[in-house]
C-alpha cells in the first residue's frame, strides 16, 4: 500500500494499541490469545485506509497469530503457576491441534479473505449463544472420549483457530468446558494451547503472503511488523492483570462477559460481510 500516509500508519499504531491493552486483559481473563480483539480491530483499522478487505483480513489474522505466540506464553505461565493448566490434556491434544492449525493456515493463506471473515463472523456467534444460553455445572467432571475423538476435536479447534487468527481460547474454551472441564482449567489450558496455535499459523501467513501487493508498509507477507510490535509488550504484560481477574471473578459472570463481547464482534462483522 504505497499510498500510505505517516496519519495513516500512526492510526494504525493507534488502534494497535488499544486490541493490545484490551487483548491482554481478554487473554488472561478468559484463556483466548486476544486475537478475539486484535483481529476485528486491525480488520477494522486496515479496511478504513481503503485496503481491500480481502487483504485486510488476511493482514489482521496474520498479525494476530504473531501476537498470539508471546501472549499465550505470558498468560499461559501465569495460569499454570495457578495450577490451572491441565499438562495431561495438553499432551492429549496438542499434537492433533498442530496438524489443524498447518492446514487451517495453508487454507487461510490461499482462500478469499471474505470466506476468513465469514468463518469469523459464524464461529464467534454460535461460541457466544453457547457462553450466554447455557448454564455451567456446579461441579464440572471431565467426559470420557477416545483418543481419536480427542484428535479430532484437536483438529477442528486448530484449523478455525488459524483461520480466525485466533489462540485456543475462542473454541477451546467452550470446548473444554462443554466436555465437563471447569472454566478456569478450561481458560489455563486453553492460554497454553495459544502457543501451539500462534507460532505455526504466524510462520504459513508470512510464508504465504510474500509478494502480495496492496500490503500496509513493514509487513513480512501477512504479518505486519509494525502493529505486532505495538500489541505485543501491551497484551503480554496486561494479561497478567486478566489472569488475575479470572481467579477472583464467578464462573456466571466470566461467561457472560465473555459471550456478550463475543455477540457484538460477530454482529458487526456480519453488518461488514453483506452490508460491503
Amino acid at each position: 500500500m504505497d499510498g500510505m500516509t505517516t496519519g495513516t500508519l500512526l492510526e494504525l499504531a493507534a488502534v494497535a494499541v488499544g486490541a493490545g491493552v484490551a487483548g491482554g486483559i481478554l487473554a488472561g481473563l478468559l484463556g483466548v490469545g486476544g486475537g478475539i480483539v486484535i483481529v476485528p480491530a486491525l480488520y477494522f483499522a486496515l479496511s478504513l485506509t481503503g485496503m481491500e478487505a480481502d487483504i485486510a483480513m488476511k493482514v489482521a489474522v496474520g498479525t494476530s497469530l504473531a501476537t498470539i505466540v508471546f501472549t499465550s506464553l505470558a498468560s499461559g505461565m501465569g495460569h499454570y503457576r495457578k495450577g490451572a493448566v491441565d499438562m495431561g490434556l495438553l499432551r492429549l491434544w496438542g499434537p492433533s491441534i498442530l496438524v489443524g492449525v498447518v492446514i487451517g493456515s495453508f487454507v487461510g493463506g490461499y482462500v478469499s479473505g471474505n470466506v476468513l471473515i465469514a468463518v469469523f463472523a459464524t464461529v464467534a456467534l454460535i461460541v457466544a449463544a453457547d457462553m450466554i444460553l447455557r448454564k455451567g455445572r456446579a461441579d464440572p467432571e471431565p467426559k470420557g472420549f477416545s483418543k481419536p475423538v480427542w484428535a479430532f476435536f484437536g483438529l477442528l479447534a486448530g484449523s478455525i483457530s488459524a483461520m480466525m487468527g485466533i489462540g485456543g481460547g475462542t473454541i477451546g474454551v467452550p470446548l473444554l468446558n462443554f466436555l465437563g472441564y471447569d472454566i478456569r482449567r478450561a481458560v489455563g489450558t486453553s492460554a497454553a494451547i495459544g502457543f501451539i496455535i500462534g507460532l505455526p499459523g504466524a510462520l504459513i501467513y508470512a510464508y504465504s503472503g510474500l509478494g502480495i501487493e496492496g500490503l500496509p508498509p513493514f509487513s513480512l507477507g501477512y504479518v505486519n511488523l509494525l502493529a505486532a510490535a505495538v500489541i505485543i509488550p501491551l497484551t503480554t504484560s496486561f494479561s497478567q492483570l486478566g489472569v488475575k481477574l479470572a481467579h477472583s471473578i464467578p464462573r456466571r459472570a466470566l461467561r457472560l462477559a465473555f459471550g456478550g463481547f463475543l455477540l457484538l464482534t460477530s454482529l458487526r462483522m456480519f453488518i461488514d460481510l453483506f452490508g460491503g
